[in-house]
């Protein structure tokens, strides 16, 4: 594969986390790499840097050539373009972790013709020389931010090029149904008759329905991206801590029989089969003077308009009061679950009572409403299932998902182009404006993995990334 962008630059970074530690990576890259590696490490068997064979590590030491002082032990790995990451010559001295001897190695370097390398210039480099796409490049970023083992399968999956394998299938198709069209602009003395508008037609509904079908996992991959935020809500003392702390298997929030205690919201990170959630405890919901309480039962009606699901823990073993009441007019149904809780205790509030309170007679709204005994660990199963089931659409392990805003938003374009072009054909429109919507989708999907990316896109994708990656 050749080199598309040849950079006449060499660039620097520290490659490894800030802070102590074993082993601190310095990795350079560009056509200057070997000869600055040649000045700076003397291999223990003597020979040149620049006459090693390439993806070798060798041993030696980094010396100031200036004063011959030491700078450290290293080991330096040596990878010649275009076999290499960037598919450039690049060089990777392995030091000891101190920050120190890092940052010495990196200024020696720059003394002797590199560049400090900017946030995702590696990977910049890789994608303009064609070494990934652009999906595959913004997947090194989620790889490298991936918090669950979801988030890093779907990362990976999209790394080894899952999404742009389905993006370029698309792009084929649309391609090859775009040279059917622009036939007949090439020869308008032969219009399109019936059955090839026909089959036509027929190409572009197949091609919009496989657009459709990625964008569907669009959803779930926004949540193993970002996240899903759960609010635990109640009027005080219906167990919202105790079930917080029986989620997280921890005792995190302090739980007692004195209304009132949690006066604060509380949030912690949790994992649900490999989904992100961030959980927050809210204060109790209720009539009082206390003004700090009134404070945090401020924070957490609040916390309503954030969150992505809700959990209403109702107690089941007394009546329902007006603070319950406000709070079952205060949630969406569709947007809750409605943990009836202490179900251990005699029953004053039945599931059925609880169902009952969302009918208005003409119309009824079917609550999903788990019952449970958080002291006995009842009905947390069926709680952690209803969770995935509101929240998820298709299933987490499928090999594409579409975790991207841009790609989601890029993906909406083209099936946006492709449902004009249909109901151009459908209309019996001239096959220019046809073939101007298929054009339209191929440039959309182009952005995706950057064939039709613009500079300025690809300098705030990269802008995002990590230095030295």
């Amino acid at each position: 594969m050749s080199v598309l962008f040849p950079n006449d630059e060499t660039i620097v970074a520290i490659a490894t986390p800030p802070g102590q530690g074993g082993i601190g990576i310095i990795r350079l890259s560009g056509p200057t790499s070997i000869s600055i590696a040649d000045q700076l490490f003397r291999p223990a068997h003597g020979r040149q840097v620049s006459s090693l064979e390439s993806h070798t590590l060798t041993y030696g030491q980094i010396i100031d050539p200036e004063n011959c002082q030491l700078i450290d032990q290293s080991l330096m790995g040596l990878m010649r373009a275009p076999r290499s990451y960037t598919m450039e010559d690049t060089i990777e001295f392995n030091c000891h972790g101190g920050q120190s001897v890092l940052r010495q190695v990196v200024e020696l370097t720059i003394r002797y013709g590199a560049k400090v390398a900017e946030p995702g210039e590696f990977t910049k480099r890789a994608f303009l020389n064609g070494r990934l796409d652009l999906a595959q490049a913004e997947a090194v970023a989620d790889l490298i931010n991936a918090k669950t083992e979801l988030s890093r399968q779907a990362a990976a999956n999209q790394l080894v090029g899952r999404l742009s394998e389905e993006i370029y299938e698309l792009n084929d198709q649309i391609a090859d149904l775009l040279a059917e069209v622009e036939a007949t602009v090439d020869f308008p003395d032969e219009e399109l008759d019936l059955l090839d508008r026909s089959a036509i037609n027929y190409k572009a509904l197949l091609i919009s329905d496989a657009i459709k079908q990625i964008l569907q996992t669009s959803n779930n991959g926004r949540l193993l991206r970002e996240g899903l935020k759960i609010a635990i809500l109640g009027k005080p003392n219906v167990g919202k801590s105790s079930l917080l702390n029986e989620l997280l298997a921890i005792d995190r929030a302090i739980v007692t029989e004195i209304p009132g205690t949690t006066r604060d919201t509380i949030e912690e990170t949790w994992q649900l089969q490999g989904l992100p959630i961030q959980l927050v405890d809210t204060a109790g919901i209720r009539q009082t003077n206390d003004l700090v309480e009134k404070i945090g039962i401020e924070k957490s009606t609040a916390i309503l308009q954030t969150a992505n699901l809700i959990l209403l823990v109702v107690d089941a073993s007394r009546p329902l009061d007006e603070n319950d009441q406000y709070l079952l007019k205060m949630v969406e149904p569709k947007q809750t679950l409605f943990v009836l809780n202490k179900i251990d205790l005699p029953i004053e509030t039945s599931a059925d009572e609880l169902s009952s309170r969302f009918s208005d007679g003409k119309t009824e709204i079917s609550p999903i409403i788990i019952q449970t005994s958080i002291l006995d660990s009842i009905g947390i199963t069926e709680l952690e299932e209803q969770i995935l089931a509101v929240v998820l659409e298709t299933d987490l392990s499928q090999s594409v998902l579409v975790t991207n805003v841009r790609h989601q938003e890029a993906l909406q374009i083209a099936q946006t182009s492709v449902r004009q072009a249909i109901d151009s054909i459908q209309a019996d429109m001239a096959a220019e404006f046809i073939a101007l919507d298929l054009r339209g989708a191929l440039d959309s999907l182009g952005d995706i993995v950057g064939h039709t990316t613009s500079d300025d896109i690809l300098g705030r994708i990269f802008s995002q990334f990590c230095i030295g990656k």
